[in-house]
This record gives structure tokens, C-alpha cells and sequence, in this order.
């Protein structure tokens, strides 16, 4: 590896009304490096990030990047100063072709006319070179999610950036897709490029870094070579706190007597789900495993009506229920926190009161509306009992971290008392801290005699939250096992074999 920085953030800060985002905070990029950022939602990273792309200007500090200062003034001039980022969400044009994703604003031309014929010869250079034979003319959204980051990095080197961010890329990917960005990043690294990574998945950190630099609560608490560090140091470091103390989680007991609070028999339709049957006890844990597309988000949004089963029976609390639509669950005290909270779950625009009383007054009727004392009165009823970070309820929760965005949408569902609480993915892609806090909210409305599904591709928290595991693969259920007495390794397995 290179010794030589190619990029030194001294003495950032940056200050928002009412905080501090960040306060003297340095960081270093060698070339030739991957190089992990890492810190709760909220420590810092991505105001660190949008201030190396020109997003958010800093109070004090300075930038230089191959031994000159610079002056980011928004992400196009990072650009051209040689800074490309790629985020979670992918920001390109799905509409247009991949040739054209890659290329668009800075076409070969000739004669006056853009050249098609290059650009789709150089894009199939480029997605070759991450061992990807591809039709580069086809749209964009007709490739997977693994697809389209490829562009974006491909796009990052055709313009031959000096510096790549990768803002947790890998929380919509499987195994393989995995892999093949790490081989990707390892050659991009190889041939002198800067890489900045953000994750929250420990493994992957371990797997493909050389450094480390940790953030919390907008400070620097150190940057360390990979090796310096053990996982639970680590997290330590993260979180302000010991690892024991975070992870001191329990399954919630379920009393011998309990009743059944949810039974869904037989449901299923002819595209999304074959058949599936589920029993859950009052202050019972399911927790469902299994391979992305196995049918776990399909069974969750089928129990909530926002895919609607043409056969089988669903009672709770043993009234059978039609449920057509998520109105008719949520009247039957049914709550669903989605897999994609940006687009399904939190409404960005809206204020964080707004955000918490929708299901509460969707249950009352818009014909009883709540009044604004009594909204803000729940919202920071819930703002301090889950610890959401803001000034007051009013900051809009599309400015609030992911983790802190995650509590926002439970808020909205503990608001309105539910009997049964579907939850899925609700750690994905925030940090290690919240996600134990978000764990151990579950487990406590357990305790208060609150039904959960709990929905995760992280084994580890399923085997240790849940009473009974559901094992799904190809749109159906294969197995299910005692939470207490399953392991990685035999959940694996089934999915593999298809069978217990």
C-alpha cells in the first residue's frame, strides 16, 4: 500500500441550528486504500461525506486533496475535482440505458452528434473490466441493485476519479453480489484509487479494509489499521459502551396459558405466496428467515393487506377478519413497519408529530381529528421513550438519521396500541447501537403482551430475539424451529435443502 495521503480533512466543523454536526474532526485518505468510516447513525459520517462532495459547507477546517486545498461547491464539482459517490440509494436514471447512465453529460460526440456506437463499445469495456458481460443498451432498472451500483462505479472510473465513496453499498445485496463489489473495489484499489466505504456490517468492515476511522457524536475518536481493533473494541468505540451491556438481550418468555393472538391459514396467491400458515401467541416472537425473494416481505404485506391473499383465513385475537386493504388490519390493531422506510414508511416532508399520529388518527377517523396539543403531546411522549434524537418534534423526519427515522415509524405504530406488530428489516442499514435499542423495544412490548414478526437477513438478531423461527424459501414456509435451540448453521442449512 502507498504511504501518501491523497486526501487530509483537517479541523472539520460543521454547525446546524441547535448542534454541533461536527467538531474538529480530521481525516485521512491514502491512495491505493480502502479506508471505513464508521460510527452510529447521527455520529457524523454522512455530514463528513457531504462536505468532502461540496453538499454542506464547513464553519472551520480545511480540505486538500494531492497536496492542494480545495473548495467542494456541490457534488458536480467534486466531480470534476476527481470525488465520486455512490449511496445507498442509487442515484441514477433508471429510464435511460446503462451505456447512457454511465456516460450522460459527458457523451462522445461525432459530426455534431452524439455517438452511440462509442458509447456502448466504452461501456461494455468498462462493465467487463468488473467481470459483468451485460446488455449495456438495455434500461438501467431492468438490472438488479448489484447492476446499477456497477454503473455508478463505472461511471466513477471513466471520469477517472482520484477518490471513490461508497456509501453502504451492500445493504440490498446478497452473498454474491457482495463478493463481486469487494473483487471490484480490491482491483479499483490496486490501480491507486481512494476508497471510502460506510457500512454497518462488521464482517465486511474486517473483510476489505486497511483503515478504519470512527465518529461519534460528531468527534473523531481515532482512526486505526484493521488490525489494531477487535469487533467488540470496535463497537465499544462506536457506541460509548460495552459490548455486553448491548447485547444483554433476552427472549421475551411467553406465558404457557397465552391465547392465540394471530392465525393465518392456508393463505396465499397465485404470484407472491403459495401457501402459507402462522400461529402466533400473544406476546410471542416469530421471527422469519430466509433468502431475499424467499416470500418473507411477500407474507408480511399479505397479513396487512397491501397485497391482498385470494384464499386462506386470517383471524386475530379470534375474529376472522377480510382484510382487503391496510385500513382493515390497522382497524384490527395490525401495525407493519416495511422493508423500505424511505419509500414505504416515513414521509420525509412531514414534521416527526406529523409522522408519529398518522396511524393513531387513521384508527379515531378524520372526522375526530386530534388536536395539535394532543399531537405534540404523544410525539414527545414517544420522542423520549424510544430516544429520538431531535431539538423538538417539529424538525421534519426526512432530516433525521435512519436509525432515528426507524424509531419514528415504531413510534407511530406503539402510538396506536397494536395487538399484532410486523417488523420488517428494521436494523437494515443502521448502526450497531440502534439496532440493539430497536431489539430491545421489541422484546419489552413483548413483555407487555404485544404480538411480533420480526423479519431480518441478520441470523444472529433472529436467533436471538425470537420464540420460534419460520424458515421460508421459494414462497414458502419449510420449517420452523425453537428460537432456543437453533443455530446459524441449521437455518442455513434448511434453506439450502429446502427442508428441516
Amino acid at each position: 500500500m502507498q504511504e501518501k495521503n491523497i486526501l487530509e480533512m483537517k479541523g472539520i466543523t460543521i454547525q446546524f441550528p441547535g448542534v454541533k454536526a461536527l467538531d474538529g474532526v480530521d481525516f485521512s485518505l491514502r491512495a491505493g486504500e480502502i479506508h471505513s468510516l464508521l460510527g452510529e447513525n447521527g455520529a457524523g459520517k454522512s455530514t463528513l461525506i457531504k462536505c468532502l462532495t461540496g453538499v454542506n459547507r464547513m464553519d472551520e477546517g480545511s480540505i486538500i486533496l494531492d497536496g492542494h486545498e480545495i473548495h467542494p461547491t456541490g457534488p458536480g464539482n467534486a466531480i470534476e475535482l476527481g470525488i465520486s459517490a455512490v449511496f445507498q440509494e442509487i442515484n441514477l436514471c433508471p429510464n435511460l440505458s446503462v451505456a447512457e447512465n454511465i456516460f450522460v453529460g459527458r457523451q462522445p460526440m461525432k459530426h455534431g452528434q452524439i455517438d452511440w456506437h462509442e458509447i456502448n463499445r466504452r461501456a461494455e469495456e468498462l462493465m467487463s473490466r468488473f467481470h459483468l458481460d451485460i446488455d449495456v443498451t438495455r434500461p438501467l432498472s431492468y438490472y438488479s441493485t448489484a447492476i446499477q451500483q456497477m454503473a455508478s462505479i463505472a461511471r466513477a472510473v471513466d471520469i477517472q476519479a482520484k477518490i471513490l465513496i461508497l456509501d453502504e453499498p451492500t445493504s440490498s445485496l446478497d452473498e454474491n453480489e457482495v463478493q463481486l463489489l469487494f473483487s471490484v473495489m480490491r482491483e479499483l484499489k490496486a490501480s491507486g484509487m481512494g476508497i471510502i466505504f460506510i457500512t454497518h456490517f462488521l464482517d465486511q468492515i474486517y473483510a476489505v479494509s486497511d483503515r478504519m476511522t470512527i465518529l461519534r457524536n460528531g468527534h473523531l475518536v481515532g482512526t486505526y489499521n484493521i488490525d489494531e481493533l477487535s469487533k467488540v473494541e470496535l463497537v465499544t468505540k462506536m457506541v460509548g459502551k460495552d459490548m455486553d451491556v448491548i447485547f444483554s438481550l433476552k427472549r421475551a418468555d411467553v406465558a404457557p396459558d397465552a391465547g392465540i393472538m394471530l392465525k393465518a391459514e392456508h393463505i396465499g396467491d397465485a404470484s407472491r405466496i403459495n401457501d402459507i400458515s402462522i400461529t402466533l401467541k400473544k406476546g410471542e416472537l416469530i421471527g422469519f428467515a430466509g433468502l431475499l425473494g424467499s416470500g418473507r416481505t411477500e407474507t408480511a404485506e399479505m397479513l396487512f393487506g397491501a397485497t391482498r391473499a385470494v384464499k386462506g383465513e386470517i383471524f386475530v385475537d379470534g375474529e376472522k377478519l377480510t382484510i382487503r386493504q391496510p385500513f382493515d388490519a390497522i382497524k384490527a390493531q395490525l401495525a407493519f413497519c416495511p422493508e423500505d422506510r424511505k419509500r414505504d414508511g416515513i414521509i420525509g416532508d412531514l414534521s416527526i408529530r406529523e409522522n408519529i399520529m398518522l396511524a393513531v388518527q387513521s384508527r379515531k377517523g378524520f372526522m375526530r381529528p386530534m388536536t395539535r396539543q394532543e399531537q405534540i403531546e404523544l410525539a414527545d411522549k414517544y420522542i423520549a421513550l424510544l430516544g429520538i434524537a431531535t431539538p423538538d418534534c417539529e424538525k421534519k423526519a426526512g432530516e433525521l438519521s435512519g436509525g432515528n427515522q426507524q424509531k419514528v415509524i415504531l413510534a407511530r405504530w406503539m402510538a396506536a396500541n397494536p395487538k399484532v406488530l410486523i417488523l420488517d428489516e428494521p436494523t437494515r442499514g443502521i448502526d450497531i447501537g440502534a439496532k440493539a435499542e430497536i431489539q430491545r423495544l421489541m422484546l419489552e412490548m413483548c413483555g407487555e403482551g404485544v404480538s411480533v414478526i420480526f423479519i431480518s437477513s441478520e441470523l444472529d438478531e433472529i436467533i436471538r430475539c425470537s420464540n420460534r423461527i419460520i424458515i421460508m424459501r421459494d414462497r414458502e414456509k419449510v420449517a420452523e424451529v425453537e428460537g432456543s435451540s437453533c443455530t446459524q448453521q441449521d437455518i442455513l442449512r434448511i434453506i439450502a435443502e429446502g427442508a428441516a
